[in-house]
C-alpha cells in the first residue's frame, strides 16, 4: 500500500506587531504633551517669579521697588492666563477668569500702587508659577520615562499626575467665587455709600441754606427794622415783631423737619412701629401699618427700614393714584422684611424717575434687596429685605 504523499498546510504569515505609540487616546496624548510642557514653562515662571520678587523685594526701599513689583503681579495675572488656557486646550478644564483688578478706593499714582499690590489674583499666579519648577522637572521625568519603560500603566500614571495639576490650576488660578465677588461687590456697594453720604449732605445743607438760615436772615432783618422803629412809631414795630413771630415759627418747623430727614427723634425714643405709624400719618393716602417685630434691630438697620418706607410713601403719594395702602414689616430668621403696597395705577419701575434706583443701591450696600412688583393698572408691591442685626451688635 502506498501512501501518497501530502503537502505540508502553509504555515501563517506573522501579523505585524501592535504599533507601540498608537495605543493610547488623543486625549491620553494631550495628558502627556502637558506634562512634558511643564518643565521648560515650569523654568520660565520660576525665572520671572524669582527674578520679580528679589528684584521688587530688594528695591521696595527705594521709589521704583514697589512699582516693579505691582507690574510683576500684573505679569502674573497674564501667566495665570496663559497657564488657564493651557489646562483648557489639553487637560480639558475651563476655568473662569477671576475679577478684574480691584479699583483704586482713591484717586493718583499711590492708591493705585497700594490697589496693585493687595491683588489676591497676583499672588496666588505668582505662587503658581513658584511652584511650576519643582513639579515641571518631576512630571517631565516620569513622562519621558513612562514612554520607554513604563509603557503598559502609563496611561494611569499620567491620569494620575494630569489629575494633580488640575488639582492645581483650580485652587490657584480660577475664581474664589464667593470671596472675589464679595470684593467687587464691596468695591461697589463703598463706592454707592460714599455718593449717597455726599448727596444726603449736600441736601441738608441746600435745605439749610434755602429754607431755615434764609428765614433766620429775614428774621434779623425784620427785628432791626423794629427795634429801629420800636420809639417813633410802636404801632408799626409790634405789626413787625407779630410778622417775625411767625417767622420764627416757620423756620422752628423747618428746623424739625430737617431734623426729622435725619434721623426722627421718634424712631430713635420708641422704634420703629411708631415712626413708621407717624410717617405714614403724613401720608396723603390712608395707610395701614403692622409691624411684627419681637425687638429692636441695630440703629442703622432700623434707619434704612424707616428711610425706605418713608420715600415709598412719598412715591405712594405722589405718583400712584392711589385710594389706600399698606406698611408691613417683619423679621424672618436673620432678615428684615418691608412690604409697601398701594391700589394705584402701577407702573412703578427702577427707570422711573422716583427714586427706586437709589433705594435698591442704598439696599444692596448692606446686603438688601429690593423688588418691585407693579403691573400697569396696579397694585404696587414693593418688598425691601434688609440683614437682621441685634441692636446690642450696632
Amino acid at each position: 500500500m502506498s501512501l501518497s504523499a501530502s503537502s505540508p498546510a502553509p504555515s501563517p504569515s506573522p501579523s505585524p506587531p501592535p504599533a507601540r505609540f498608537a495605543a493610547y487616546d488623543r486625549h491620553t496624548w494631550k495628558e502627556i504633551a502637558h506634562l512634558l510642557v511643564n518643565l521648560p514653562l515650569g523654568v520660565a515662571c520660576f525665572v520671572y517669579v524669582v527674578t520679580t520678587l528679589a528684584a521688587g523685594g530688594g528695591l521696595a526701599v527705594t521709589v521704583i521697588g514697589l512699582p516693579l513689583l505691582a507690574g510683576a503681579l500684573l505679569g502674573a495675572r497674564q501667566l495665570g492666563k496663559m497657564e488657564r488656557a493651557r489646562a483648557r486646550a489639553l487637560l480639558g478644564v475651563r476655568i473662569d477668569e477671576p475679577s478684574p483688578m480691584p479699583k483704586p478706593s482713591g484717586h493718583g499714582f499711590f492708591s493705585w500702587l497700594w490697589s496693585s499690590l493687595k491683588d489676591p489674583v497676583g499672588w496666588r499666579a505668582m505662587l503658581f508659577g513658584f511652584m511650576r519648577l519643582p513639579w515641571g522637572v518631576l512630571t517631565f521625568t516620569i513622562s519621558l520615562v513612562g514612554v520607554f519603560v513604563l509603557w503598559p500603566v502609563l496611561p494611569y500614571i499620567v491620569r494620575g499626575l494630569t489629575n494633580a495639576d488640575r488639582a492645581m490650576v483650580r485652587g490657584l488660578l480660577s475664581p474664589s467665587d464667593e470671596l472675589e465677588r464679595r470684593i467687587v461687590e464691596l468695591e461697589s456697594d463703598r463706592g454707592v455709600v460714599v455718593d449717597t453720604a455726599a448727596a444726603d449732605l449736600r441736601r441738608i445743607e441746600r435745605d439749610l441754606h434755602d429754607g431755615a438760615q434764609a428765614r433766620l436772615v429775614a428774621l434779623a432783618m425784620g427785628l432791626g427794622l423794629a427795634k429801629e422803629k420800636l420809639l417813633e412809631d410802636p404801632d408799626t414795630a409790634a405789626a413787625m415783631v407779630d410778622e417775625a413771630h411767625g417767622e420764627v415759627k416757620l423756620a422752628l418747623q423747618e428746623l424739625r423737619d430737617l431734623a426729622r430727614g435725619i434721623h426722627p427723634a421718634v424712631l430713635t425714643d420708641r422704634g420703629l412701629d411708631a415712626a413708621l405709624s407717624s410717617v405714614s400719618s403724613r401720608c396723603t393716602v390712608p395707610v395701614k401699618v403692622t409691624a411684627d417685630l419681637p425687638a429692636r434691630p441695630a440703629a442703622a438697620i432700623e434707619g434704612i427700614a424707616y428711610f425706605t418706607v418713608s420715600e415709598l410713601l412719598q412715591n405712594v403719594s405722589k405718583h400712584s393714584g392711589a385710594r389706600s395702602a399698606s406698611v408691613e414689616v417683619w423679621r424672618s430668621d436673620q432678615r428684615l422684611l418691608i412690604q409697601v403696597w398701594d391700589d394705584g395705577r402701577g407702573g412703578a419701575s427702577l427707570e422711573g424717575g422716583t427714586g427706586m434706583a437709589g433705594l435698591a443701591d442704598r439696599l444692596g450696600a448692606v446686603d438688601g434687596l429690593f423688588v418691585i412688583d407693579s403691573p400697569q393698572g396696579g397694585p404696587t408691591t414693593i418688598t425691601a429685605e434688609l440683614p437682621w442685626r441685634d441692636r446690642d451688635q450696632g
